[in-house]
């Protein structure tokens, strides 16, 4: 069975970073792309980043400059390093993946449980 293992979370000052990490485990048979979206209190779940099987990003505008995603293909593993954090950075960030599972003719969404991110003086 397939699951997003995230880590990397926690309490950081202003200005301070922080490195996500979102490993699929599992039979997993391809990735069409993962990345990170975030949710804080009382707000809709944003987008953060986002990389492809081609290694093509996709970065949020709040994060530009300042986060950057990469991946490891051999891992299933991608990560999310967050540089200069401010605190409307905080929110739980999640990890999302569309794969294909071994004995899967097609692709499926899948989730992480969540991570917290505070950013707080």
């Amino acid at each position: 069975q397939v699951q997003l293992v995230e880590s990397g979370g926690g309490l950081v000052q202003p200005g301070g970073s922080l490195r996500l990490s979102c490993a699929a485990s599992g039979s997993v048979f391809s990735i069409v792309d993962m990345g990170w979206y975030r949710q804080a209190p009382g707000k809709q779940r944003e987008l953060v980043a986002s990389i492809d099987i081609s290694g093509n990003t996709n970065v949020a505008d709040s994060a530009k400059d300042r986060f950057t995603i990469s991946r490891d293909g051999a891992r299933n593993t991608v990560y999310l390093q967050m540089n200069s954090l401010k605190p409307e950075d905080t929110a739980v960030y999640y990890c999302n993946a569309r794969l294909t599972p071994y004995g899967d003719n097609w692709y499926t969404e899948y989730w992480g449980q969540g991570t917290q991110v505070t950013v707080s003086s």
